[in-house]
């Protein structure tokens, strides 16, 4: 889970990276690991989403999404 102090950091090394000064080598180190961070939890939270939502046929009954094969 990424919090709202971490997404601020994110934003914030956004802002200086287009400042003309750019990010030092440990702040796009760390802008790197942020960003890998939330993007995992985007994806834990719509898999979490995909996981609880239900197809409903036109003759009412429902039924779960099935995982799609990947190749």
């Amino acid at each position: 889970m990424i919090t709202e102090a971490q997404i601020n950091r994110i934003n914030e090394l956004a802002r200086k990276a287009k400042t003309p000064e750019g990010l030092t080598p440990e702040e796009t180190a760390e802008r790197a690991l942020l960003r890998e961070a939330y993007v995992a939890a985007v994806r834990a939270n719509l898999a979490a989403q995909l996981e609880n939502t239900y197809v409903v046929e036109p003759d009412g009954t429902k039924h779960r999404l099935t995982p799609k094969d990947r190749r």
